[in-house]
């Protein structure tokens, strides 16, 4: 193999692809990118056996071939090679080496035969539909925070993607949840996902997939079968292995009686509780609600630092009442609010807590109360 590409372009699909590959590895070919040059252009693949990335790059190609080489290895060194430099990729004639060379710097790697490389190979898939970048990013940036990161209930440590009625439309939903807090967003489902299985996708996947949809201007395909999805953005394939899992009933816990509803800034709110709970204990991080007509009060008690108190005006006009909740989930979720205020429907201290957005009813929040 020998070719020639710009330095832009290579580190740009090295940056895509290195990330799925794993810094301890005890299979050695997995620490490995696959780099496969045909036509006018190089094909990289990385794999961690679960997740698989593939991107094309135009190059030009003098001899065509194959290799793999260590992928943290080759991304760090294309990175530190100066703006707007060429690069040179050849392998050596028994294919043990392959030379890195730009202007007046030259590193030689260790190569592992390309016939060793692990393909995931993905099947049939049941369910094909297109959808733009940015409503994929949304569902997922309004969900990924409630991922479960406990290892032992596997089945939560993804986003559960499904479709479903509601008000009379058909809804592509994503849901997460570590049973602390939930977190629902929908939008209307595209065409083509109707009847798509219900699918676990893993918190891995999620964070490479949000990476890769920051582009106001693109579509991505997905593919879905009841074990794999594949998605398809621009140049880049990604194909993954689903969570193997039962998804809980997550409607059952979304309270429907909550009747106490709180409406506060968003923005007043977030900054009030980010600095009370700067005296809490990083374990504990409790903060105290105490609700009273008009006015909420922010108290966070913590018996080796001190306490701390503030004073929010919000629109409410019942009973008073306290509840307590940790302070990260609260500013996780207000977070994710686009609206100027945060809607609280409220039942009592030791029930769950409706978040909701007054920015649309797309996205949906559920928070359970701490003693305090």
């Amino acid at each position: 193999m020998r070719i020639t590409l710009e330095r832009s372009n290579l580190l740009k699909s090295l940056n895509h692809v290195h990330r799925v590959v794993e810094r301890r590895n005890t299979i050695p070919i997995l620490s490995n990118i696959l780099l496969r040059a045909s036509d006018a252009s190089l094909d990289m693949k990385a794999t961690d056996l679960d997740l698989e990335v593939t991107e094309s790059t135009p190059a030009m190609v003098e001899q065509a071939g194959a290799t793999t080489v260590p992928a943290h290895l080759l991304y760090e060194i294309v990175r530190k090679l100066p703006d707007g430099s060429e690069v040179l990729l050849a392998t050596s004639a028994d294919g043990a080496t392959m030379t890195v060379q730009s202007g007046r710097s030259k590193f030689s790697l260790q190569c592992l035969p390309e016939t060793d490389f692990p393909d995931l190979t993905a099947g049939s898939f049941s369910h094909t539909f297109k959808m733009k970048a940015t409503d994929l990013k949304m569902l997922i940036d309004r969900t990924q925070f409630a991922i479960s990161t406990e290892e032992t209930r596997y089945y939560l440590n993804g986003i559960f993607f499904h479709t479903i009625e509601a008000g009379g439309d058909l809804k592509l939903r994503a849901v997460a949840t570590d049973g602390h807090r939930l977190a629902r967003a929908d939008l209307k489902a595209p065409s083509g996902s109707e009847g798509m299985p219900g699918i676990i996708v893993p918190r891995k996947t999620v964070g490479e997939l949000q990476k890769l949809v920051d582009d106001p201007e693109a579509f991505v395909t997905v593919e879905v079968s009841d074990a794999k999805i594949r998605l398809s953005i621009g140049g880049i394939v990604m194909t993954s292995k689903l969570i193997d899992g039962t998804f809980p009933d997550y409607q059952r816990v979304i309270p429907t009686g909550n009747d106490k509803e709180m409406r506060v800034d968003c923005q007043s709110f977030t900054k009030a509780v980010d600095r009370v709970s700067t005296i809490s204990s990083e374990r504990g991080r409790a903060v105290k609600l105490s609700l009273s007509e008009g006015q909420l009060m922010l108290t966070v008690n913590n018996p080796d630092s001190g306490s701390a108190t503030e004073e929010v005006a919000v629109g409410y006009e019942y009973d008073a009442m306290e509840i307590g909740f940790n302070a990260k989930y609260l500013l996780d979720i207000t977070a994710q609010l686009s609206g100027d205020d945060a809607i609280f429907m409220l039942a009592d201290a030791g029930s769950p807590t409706l978040v909701r957005d007054t920015a649309g009813d797309d996205a949906l929040y559920v928070l359970m109360p701490m003693r305090v």
